[in-house]
């Protein structure tokens, strides 16, 4: 287990560390919710690297990371906990053939931490090796208002409650990061007790050294005209702009394909890695993909 950074300069370390750049103002954030112990909630278009921060700061702090995926219809049992019921069944019939009669030792058996399942809020307040885990929260805007609420309240106490067990209470506060795409605005209640940051696509020079960081055999100078380009289409009116997600995984591509710099044909064969939807891809066919090209070249400065 690594101690927590302590200063703003250190969090920039123990994320670069983990192969995460950080910009300043993200850094900052990062280092006031590890010294407060308050949620953070990360806010920004899909694929600028929300999650890779929680993925980052656990690996940088050497503690588990335990991460909630929402969806729509996410309750608070599918959260929490549920019970084995099969194992609850067999040890129901095993009970039954030996003849067993202390039916409230049974109960009391069944409903026990052997046959209990953890979900990632109780596995998150169960005491850890090595220290508190990072408890990521990915997407919270595909859940609902009912889960909203319930999440405010486990993480005011950072506690839960089993009717047939009692109230769990973390013996040390995991580290909250809470993600959203803002494909619907999250409630008022749950941002005021995190801190908060919009996670933006990155400059230029950031995104570069995201590139060199992530995808280190692609030549400087593909790098740069990747960047550059991607840069430029996502001032595009396009469905989805593509996160550095995309740009890592179209750097990727070109070097496995062994090319050394971006023309249109190369851009054309290539397009699936870096766009994901149809419309997008059907609008950089012909002359929008030169066009594109040769802005973001003339926008390159010299080495």
């Amino acid at each position: 287990m690594t101690d927590l950074p302590d200063s703003i300069e250190a969090t920039e370390t123990l994320l670069a560390g983990a192969g995460y750049v950080s910009s300043r103002a993200l850094a900052t954030v990062v280092f006031l919710s590890l010294k407060l112990g308050r949620p953070l909630f990360l806010e920004g278009e899909a694929g600028v690297g929300k999650t890779e921060i929680a993925k980052a700061l656990a690996a940088g702090l050497d503690r588990r990371l335990i991460r909630l995926q929402c969806y729509e219809g996410l309750d608070a049992a599918s959260a929490v906990y549920e019970w084995n019921f099969p194992a609850q069944m067999v040890a129901i019939r095993t009970a039954e053939a030996t003849a067993a009669a202390d039916r409230q030792a049974l109960t009391e058996e069944l409903f026990s931490d052997r046959f209990l399942i953890r979900r990632p809020l109780l596995e998150a307040m169960s005491p850890q090796d090595g220290g508190a885990p990072v408890l990521l929260i990915d997407e919270l805007d595909r859940t609902d208002e009912p889960f909203e609420a319930f999440l405010l309240e486990a993480l005011s106490d950072f506690q839960v409650t089993i009717p047939e067990l009692g109230t769990i209470t973390a013996p040390e506060p995991p580290i909250v990061i809470l993600t959203s795409n803002r494909t619907r605005e999250v409630h008022d209640a749950l941002k005021r007790r995190c801190l908060y940051h919009w996670v933006d696509y990155p400059s230029f020079e950031r995104e570069m050294a995201v590139l060199q960081s992530r995808a280190p055999e692609a030549r400087e100078e593909l790098s740069r005209q990747v960047v550059a380009f991607v840069q430029q289409l996502r001032a595009e009116d396009l469905f989805k702009k593509p996160g550095v997600a995309e740009t890592i995984d179209w750097a990727k591509c070109l070097v496995a394909l062994d090319h050394v710099e971006l023309s249109p044909a190369v851009i054309a064969d290539t397009l699936g890695a870096l766009l994901k939807y149809q419309d997008d891809i059907q609008k950089l066919q012909g002359s929008e993909a030169r066009r594109i090209l040769d802005e973001s070249k003339a926008a390159l400065e010299p080495v």
